[in-house]
């Protein structure tokens, strides 16, 4: 057993005892150090565990607050919520939203956050009160085009993370990603559902209809809900506003992109996201 999992064992087992330990605490582990958020509902479990990747403004001070509004969300729903950290320890704490790809300073692309993905997953299979076999992974927009890239089928062996793919995620869901089909069909390891708003003007909802209907019609699990009137993160609690710093690549110059929550679709992708996991997780929690 790894060193850090041993010293942190009496944490995780004096959490298993405390009423409404829904409250995070953050590990180290992997090769760079990623830091990893941990929240969890009452009781002993085993419960099921949800990898929540990050948006492009990541988790420090700009972070648009997606990922702690869906974690409050699952584990109000009975599901442990592990929140990996790419951006920090790669010497973005502020995000890379508006950080051109050659500014960048270590790789944070879907591919190589991917890893960041597996990794907690092999981190939740250790905790007490987890069931290893009930694990899925979602994310908004960087967060979703990474879960897109996690779930993908390998080619073949050479493929770095064939066989954590192969016994890895039980479900997953991407919200507003950016869906890029190219010349082959999607082949995701398990079920997908894609959410994304009509209106979006940084990841459009049209490529993700053509990458679920093409992975359809090659006998896959990829659902898409479109929700009209809405734009890219739909989820947040903020009004909608243009930023034109914004690095998009479906924009004229490459730059500009508008933000900002639907009530509507908020309220119904809370439905959709749960009914998913509870589906494909085999939640029973009586809500």
């Amino acid at each position: 057993m790894p060193r850090w999992l041993v010293a942190l064992l009496p944490l995780f087992v004096a959490l298993e005892g405390c009423a409404g330990a829904t409250s995070s605490t953050t590990v180290r582990l992997g090769a760079e150090q990623i830091p990893i958020d941990v929240s969890r509902p009452d009781g002993p479990g085993p419960f099921p565990a949800v990898v929540i990747m990050h948006d492009c403004s990541g988790l420090g001070p700009r972070s648009s607050g997606a990922p702690d509004r869906w974690a409050r969300e699952l584990v109000g729903r009975g599901y442990v919520v592990i929140v990996p950290d790419s951006f920090t320890p790669r010497g973005h704490p502020d995000g890379i939203c508006t950080v051109p790809l050659s500014d960048r300073r270590r790789d944070v692309t879907p591919a190589r956050r991917a890893h960041d993905a597996y990794e907690a997953l092999a981190y939740a299979r250790t905790l007490p009160g987890v069931d290893g076999r009930r694990v899925g992974i979602m994310g908004g927009s960087h967060g979703g085009s990474t879960t897109l890239t996690a779930m993908m089928a390998p080619a073949d062996a050479s493929d770095p993370l064939a066989r954590e793919k192969g016994g890895g995620f039980g479900a997953a869901v991407a919200l507003y990603p950016r869906c890029v089909l190219g010349d082959g069909v999607y082949r995701p390891v398990a079920p997908v559902l894609i959410l994304v708003g009509e209106k979006d003007d940084w990841t459009p909802a049209e490529p993700c209809r053509r990458l679920a209907a093409a992975a359809r019609a090659a006998g896959h699990q990829v659902t898409t809900k479109v929700y009209p009137g809405a734009h890219h993160s739909f989820d947040s609690p903020n009004p909608v506003r243009y930023i034109a710093a914004r690095i998009n690549l479906n924009a004229p110059g490459g730059r500009g992109a508008t933000t900002g929550g639907n009530p509507d679709a908020w309220a119904d992708s809370i439905r959709e996201v749960t009914a998913f996991f509870d589906r494909h997780l085999g939640q029973t929690k009586e809500r």
